[in-house]
Formats: structure tokens, sequence, C-alpha cells
């Protein structure tokens, strides 16, 4: 599978340009790295704060982008393999040169400020998806320009996912099944979880590098957490020296992003064979996980995946150990718009992504928890295949 292709492109830019005939608009202009990167296909290297960077997308005309030399290579590297979806670049500095001078990063706002007087913005309606700071500044030089805050309509864009994504983002929940087989084969008592889960990234980025070869590929997180710290759904922060013993339950977390795409794939193991408490609340949390999948059909509410894998935890009575939302969107992030699953109501659309991934903690027992990406359609499609039954997830 290649980088994101001119397909994906045309589909967001068809996307922007409705938002921008909607919301009367004579640009967009992104400064946070994910919309960034959604207009662009860059992954950004540098850290707004410190090195702003912008992508202007007018209604009428071609987009560019402004960025610190920093990244000059990166984004010559990317548009020699033609995988940039902008071509009009400009750089500053962030220190002084004596020859080929640039505008220094404390110009930036001047630099923009011309940059959209040029482009035929200067008396625009901009959308935004950031308010304040330096883009702020560069606006107070256009007294005629008009920027208004579209960051929730911008949200909007990022929920259905075009075709090549999902094909993307189930090869990649291909190699986290795999990744999942090298836990069940590696589990054992008295393992360090922190050696256990390198080793296993080690073997990450040798199947990833088969499978894909020279691409943006990166590992958000690899972890486990075992035994009674599993109850807190992000440990208890004391994983170093932490081992997996005998009879712990063990919950484990893989989530790669590759070419600016992210899958979430996460499993319950025991170590050892469980007792008839452990058994039920596994069971449970299950039974929620496969609940809230059937809910994820195109045209039912993006509340009922929560609300399906909730009935079947209260009706077991174990209501008090939920700690989180049944899930949130999947894309760019890991936690990917939208993120109020419990309390959205509006329906569900066609090739939306989603974890699913309802969880019971147990406060000096441990924690329950199967997670699964899924893609919303007349029938949901759960990318994530590794197994999940008890007799799987035991390793004796």
């Amino acid at each position: 599978m290649a980088y994101l292709g001119n397909d994906v492109r045309e589909y967001r830019y068809k996307l922007l340009n409705e938002l921008m005939d909607r919301e009367n608009l004579d640009a967009v202009a992104f400064a946070s790295t994910e919309f960034f990167q959604f207009a662009t296909n860059f992954q950004t290297d540098v850290t707004t704060w410190e090195r702003p960077i912008l992508c202007v997308v007018p209604r009428n005309g071609a987009p560019f982008v402004v960025l610190n030399e920093l990244s000059t290579n990166n984004w010559r590297y990317a548009h020699e393999e033609g995988r940039l979806w902008v071509s009009d670049t400009s750089f500053y500095a962030e220190h002084p040169v004596l020859s080929n001078r640039m505008h220094l990063v404390h110009e930036w706002p001047e630099m923009v400020a011309e940059k959209l007087r040029s482009a035929g913005l200067g008396r625009g309606r901009i959308g935004t998806d950031v308010g304040g700071g330096p883009l702020q500044k560069a606006f107070a030089l256009l007294p005629e320009a008009r920027p208004l805050i579209k960051t929730q309509e911008f949200r909007s864009l990022r929920w259905v996912k075009h075709p090549e994504e999902i094909a993307l983002m189930r090869e990649i929940a291909g190699l986290t099944d795999w990744l999942q087989d090298r836990y069940r084969e590696n589990i054992r008592p008295g393992r360090l979880l922190m050696e256990l889960d390198m080793m296993v990234g080690a073997e990450f980025a040798q199947e990833a590098a088969r499978r894909f070869p020279a691409q943006d590929v990166a590992l958000l997180d690899l972890w486990s957490i075992s035994g009674p710290p599993s109850a807190a759904p992000h440990g208890d922060g004391k994983r170093s020296g932490a081992t997996l013993e005998k009879g712990h339950v063990m919950i484990n977390l893989i989530i790669p992003r590759i070419n600016g795409v992210v899958v979430e794939n996460e499993r319950t193991w025991f170590c050892g064979k469980p007792d008839t408490r452990q058994e039920r609340f596994f069971e449970v949390a299950l039974a929620a996980n496969e609940a809230g999948i059937e809910a994820a059909v195109a045209g039912r509410p993006v509340s009922g995946i929560d609300a399906a894998a909730q009935a079947i935890i209260e009706k077991a009575g174990f209501g008090s150990y939920i700690m989180h939302r049944t899930g949130h969107g999947m894309g760019l992030l890991c936690h990917e718009y939208p993120g109020d699953m419990a309390f959205n109501y509006r329906a569900l659309l066609e090739n939306e992504v989603y974890s699913v991934e309802p969880g019971l903690y147990v406060y000096g027992l441990g924690g329950f928890r199967q997670d699964d990406t899924v893609v919303i359609g007349e029938k949901p499609e759960v990318l994530t295949r590794a197994p999940k039954d008890l007799r799987s997830q035991t390793v004796l």
C-alpha cells in the first residue's frame, strides 16, 4: 500500500469546497498539525507552538503552505516522491543568515499576511482551525479580512473515510492482529511487562518494514498492564519492574500509525487459568464489545454503540465498574472525531470508523477490555480480527 493518493486529495478538497460554499468562506487556513496533514498529506516534523505552520486552501485558487526551514528537506523528499498535495511552499528561518535571507520566525505574521494579500484574500472571509497565537497576529495586519473559527465544522470533514483510507486501515489492522499473535507466543509468568512490550515492538519494526517498506510508519502506543494495576485503564504509573504473574489478567494495547492513518487493537489475556470471577468479568466485557459492534450500523445513533454495550454491562450488574465511554472516532488520530460517542445522537454515517472498547475495571482484581476498530456500514466491518474468546486469550 502506497501513501494516500490523488483520489483521497480530490475527496478531501471536495469536502473543503463544499464547506466553503455552505459557510460563505473565501478560504480555509489550517495551523494545527492534524488539519495541516489533512490538507497536504505531509506529516509535520515540528511542534507548532515553537515553529508555526500554515496551509491555506482558497475557494478559488491554488493552496499554499508556510513552513519552518527545518522542514525543507523533508518537504523536498515528499515532493520528489509525488506524495504532496500542495506545491506552493514558502519557508521561514529561525536564525539569521548573511546570505539567502528569509523571514525570521518573529516575522511569521508579516509573511503570512503578505501571502494572503497576494492570494487576493486580504479582505476575505477565512475559516480557521485555531484562534490566537501567530495566526491572530497575521490577521491583525489585515484589518479588512474576517477570520472565523470553524474548528467544529472542520472536524466533521474527518468523520467519513475515503475507500483508500479504509483499505489502508485494513492492512494496518492485519499487522496489529499479527502482533497479537506474538503476544500469545510470549506470555509467561515472571516476564517483565516492559521487556515483553519492547520485544513485540521489535517484531513490529521488522514486520512493518516487510509489509510497508519506505513508508511513514510509527508506533504510537504498544504497552501492557497486568494484575491489579490493570484496574486503572492506563495503568498505575509504575511499569518499571512490573511482571506478569500466573493468575494475572493482562490488557495490551497496539496503536500504529502508517501513512497518516491510525488503527487500535486491544485484547484481554490470562496468564494461567482464570478463576470464576475473572471469567465472568471477561465474558461480560466481551459480550459488551460484541453488542457495541452490532450497533455500529449506518443510520443508527452514534450514542447507540455506547448504549448497547452499557446495556449488557448493566444487565450483568457491573455498571459500577465502567470508567469510560465505549469508544471514539478513528482516523488521522487515535482519538479522532467524534470523541463524544456516549452523548452524540446524530446518525452514524457509512464509512465512519470507530473504536469499540467497553471496559470493566475492578479494584484489586484487574481490568477487562476488548477493543476493535470498526467501519460503519449496513453491516459493520470489524478490521481487527485477532481472537478474543476466553480459550484463545488464556495462555497456560
